[in-house]
């Protein structure tokens, strides 16, 4: 099928001339009607469908805690400064501009009585959970609401920033292709060889590769490099709520085993993470020797 161009040549004959202008007027019109069509109908679904919605807009902090932990039992309700640990976290995640709703989920009721008392939503959750993440998809399913986006905020971060807590879920929100975002910082050479300072290496695209124990990467002479940029995980952690129930179904994985942590499972059925890195001071408490060290930063800060 041969089609004639709108816009005729200078160099064809007048009668060619005239007729083509009056097949471009029909052709506008035509295009007139359907644009105008095109745009009726668009008005009329944005008018049924109501205002366009933000991808991942709807965010739920959960807070896990469980009493039993090999390292530091009743972790979360040891006094920081004359708070429990607990209140002190969920006191600083209230600070972010991101979250709709916040709750702490925890296994034990002398967790959820002390957190009750000073106003926190409680979501009791079973002892079996093997970690925060499956915690925080058991609570999602007791909430009466239903939420886009799960932040998982570490019950053991009472500095926590809640900037960092806003950038993990703007990071999220995005990244369409991800499913999970986390947050890296500087790591101090003195916590290189520490086990229980995750270390983080990630892309150009600011997509995790790997997560370890371990100092990552390792160079030759087997000792850390002053210069490079090793990077500390913080542990918050963000997820799109769909995929919860897929990595609870995802059988656990040699590396995740290994270095028993959670994330790799992610990484190694080949889900992307976004990593953003962020200028904080690592301040978790992982044993009874970090609540001194804790304080005193606090002190130095003027924190009450």
């Amino acid at each position: 099928m041969n089609l004639k161009p709108l816009y005729p040549s200078s160099s064809s004959s007048s009668s060619s001339s005239s007729s083509s202008s009056g097949s471009t007027a029909k052709v506008w019109i035509v295009h007139g009607l359907v644009a105008g069509a095109v745009i009726a109908a668009a008005i009329g679904a944005r008018a049924y469908l109501g205002p366009i919605k933000k991808f991942r807009s709807r965010v739920v902090g959960i807070i896990p805690a469980r009493y039993a932990s090999s390292r530091f039992q009743g972790k979360p309700l040891v006094q920081i400064l004359g708070k429990p640990m607990i209140q002190r976290t969920w006191e600083r995640a209230k600070m972010a501009s991101t979250l709709d709703h916040i709750v702490v989920a925890t296994d034990d009721e002398k967790i959820a009585e002390c957190c009750r008392s000073f106003g926190a939503d409680v979501i009791m959750t079973s002892e079996s959970c093997p970690n925060g993440t499956e915690r925080c998809y058991e609570a999602i399913q007791k909430l009466e609401k239903k939420y886009d986006v799960v932040v998982n905020i570490q019950g053991d971060e009472p500095l926590v920033e809640p900037e960092i807590i806003d950038g993990i879920v703007k990071a999220l929100q995005e990244a369409p292709d991800a499913v999970f975002s986390t947050a890296v910082t500087s790591l101090k050479l003195e916590d290189a060889s520490d086990p229980n300072r995750v270390k983080c290496v990630v892309d150009n695209n600011g997509y995790a590769i790997y997560f370890s124990r371990g100092l990552i990467p390792f160079n030759k002479s087997g000792k850390a490099n002053p210069q490079f940029p090793y990077m500390l995980h913080l542990g918050i952690q963000s997820y799109d709520t769909k995929f919860l129930k897929i990595y609870r179904e995802l059988k656990p994985t040699p590396l995740q085993l290994e270095e028993d942590l959670e994330q790799l499972k992610v990484l190694e059925n080949g889900y992307k993470m976004k990593v953003i890195k962020v200028d904080h001071e690592a301040h978790g408490v992982d044993t009874p020797e970090d609540v001194e060290k804790i304080e005193a930063l606090m002190r130095e800060r003027n924190i009450s």
